[in-house]
Parts: structure tokens; sequence; C-alpha cells
């Protein structure tokens, strides 16, 4: 099996492993919901000295993360994302951002693929308040490859990071040969008329989107960002100094995250008209996708729909 055909909590699983073979410090932790990221039966049957659950106490977890990172482990702290930014803001902001710890945290099934959980569960502000936080990396990435090029990054590079992890499986967009570098944006595809960003699960659909606008004419430069933090400031006003209007799309609420990020560069270095598609300033429900993406007006259609208004407004 290819590992884009994989489910993406499996290649989690099967990278710690991987991490694990190659250095014996990484330590998988999990809140009681090994079975929901993948790491239940994977890493305990490989690397059952290497697995601690923690139980349902994610500030625990956090806090036994910071323990084991003094002691020179490298600890990658997983749960739903809402529990994992959340409900342990406080202690990664002390334990983890503060004292400067080699602490990775993975958030689960972030935004809305939390559809069945509903409101309580479906957390569309963590790379808002993870990227507010000092001392604090904040990844999304879209794809298997990307995910698995990540989490070496991640294990190699010591201080405080925050990764979304999209459960299921999800299309490819690179290869094997893909390298993910936090200081780069990707250029997916070049054009002239409207800049279209993306970050994570929303990646998947914008190239498609991008294609179908071809062909009425209209091109679409897309940026996809894997890192929200560190930021690729250059390759956005670069972009936006060619097409002079920039639409962005995240599986978030619009406040604080990629979309914020994007207007915080171009006001101060570039100001450029932006169209912002996520979540509206309002929380979750249990819903299927489909009907989030139309209620909140940021699914394919509607990201179409963002470019076409902009291009006609050029």
């Amino acid at each position: 099996m290819k590992l884009h055909e994989k489910e993406m909590r499996t290649v989690y699983a099967e990278t710690l492993n991987e991490l694990m073979d190659a250095d014996s410090n990484v330590i998988c932790l999990e809140a009681d919901l090994s079975k929901a990221s993948g790491t239940n039966p994977v890493v305990i049957e490989k690397h059952p000295k290497n697995f601690v659950n923690a139980g349902v106490a994610e500030a625990n977890m956090i806090g036994i993360g910071a323990g084991l990172a003094v002691d020179g482990k490298i600890p990658f702290c997983a749960s739903f994302s809402c529990f994992a930014s959340r409900r342990v803001y406080d202690q990664i902001t002390l334990s983890v951002a503060y004292a400067n710890n080699n602490v990775k945290i993975v958030g689960t099934a972030p935004g809305i693929t939390q559809g069945p959980n509903g409101g309580t569960h479906m957390c569309f502000q963590d790379l808002a308040i993870m990227r507010a936080m000092p001392n604090m990396k904040v990844f999304s990435p879209c794809d298997a490859y990307e995910l698995r090029s990540m989490m070496h990054y991640m294990a190699g590079e010591y201080g405080g990071m925050y990764m979304q992890l999209i459960r299921p499986v999800v299309s490819a967009i690179f290869d094997e040969g893909y390298k993910f570098d936090p200081y780069k944006a990707v250029v997916l595809r070049e054009g002239t008329d409207v800049t279209l960003l993306s970050t994570g699960y929303m990646t998947q659909f914008v190239g498609k989107v991008a294609a179908e606008l071809a062909q009425e004419g209209i091109s679409v430069e897309v940026l996809h960002y894997p890192s929200v933090k560190p930021f690729d400031v250059a390759t956005l006003i670069a972009s936006a100094e060619k097409t002079g209007a920039v639409v962005t799309v995240e599986n978030q609420n619009i406040i604080g995250g990629l979309g914020s990020a994007a207007c915080e560069v171009l006001s101060e270095h570039l100001p450029t008209r932006v169209k912002r598609l996520g979540i509206p300033d309002q929380f979750g429900e249990v819903a299927t996708e489909q009907y989030l993406f139309d209620k909140h007006k940021f699914g394919p259609e509607w990201i179409k729909q963002a470019c076409r208004e902009f291009t006609r407004l050029a």
C-alpha cells in the first residue's frame, strides 16, 4: 500500500516507530485516545517502552512530556485538537513555551473533521492560540508525505511545536521526495489573477479549484502554507505583487489563523485586498463536512466564487 493510501493517523503512528527505531529518546504520549490517534496498537506493539498513557488527564500529559524533555527525551503528546490546545493551554505556556522545552504537541481531528462529536470537540481556534504563544512553531500538514517529513523535522529540531493531524485518508499532494521546510510556503500552481492560500486539510481542495477556474480563463496562483508560524513572508508578498488579490482558506476560525497571518503581513508590507474563508466567529455543531462547508461558505464552490469575485474587481 502506498503511503497516501493509508489513514493519516496510521502514517503518524508508523512514523513514530521510524523515529523510535532511529532514536530511543522519542516517546509517544497519549491521554487515553491512542486508538483515535492511531498509535494503539501500532506503537504499543513495536515500542511498548516508548509509549505512555497518561489517562484522561491532558494537563498531566503535558507536564509528563515537559519532564521527559528536561531529561533529554523527545515526547510527542497527542490528543483531540480541542484537548491538545484549549484544555492544556496554560500547561503548554508555562511548562513548554516559557521553559523552552523540547515538547511536540499533536492536535488530532482539527476543525470540521470532528463533525460527529459536535461543538464541544470541534476546535476552530487552535492555530490562532498556538500561533500567539512565544517559543512555539505551528504546523498543519496537507497529506501523508508532508506529515512524515514534518515529523522527522520535529524530532530533529529543538523546541516546542504544535501540529494538527487529520486522521482519515487524504489525497496525495506530494510524493516520497518531498522535504518539509517550515520557512517556505509551497507554490503548487503559478498564476496571475488571484493568489489562493491554504493550509492543512483545505489544501487537498484548492488544486482542483484552480484547475476548474483555469477553464473559465481565471489564472490562480496556489500557495500551500504547511507552517503558520514561522510564516513565509517573502513568498506571499511576491505573489500578491503579481496578482493584486488574495483569498485564504482554512479549516479554522478566520480570526487568528492563516488568514490573519496573511493580513498582518500584507498590511505591513503590501496593502492588498484579502478575502478570508473558513469558520466565522461561531462554535461548531454535529454535522457533515458538506453541511459545514455550505453553512460557513468555505468549501470548494465557495472558494471558486471568492476567486471569481476578486478577479472581477481587479
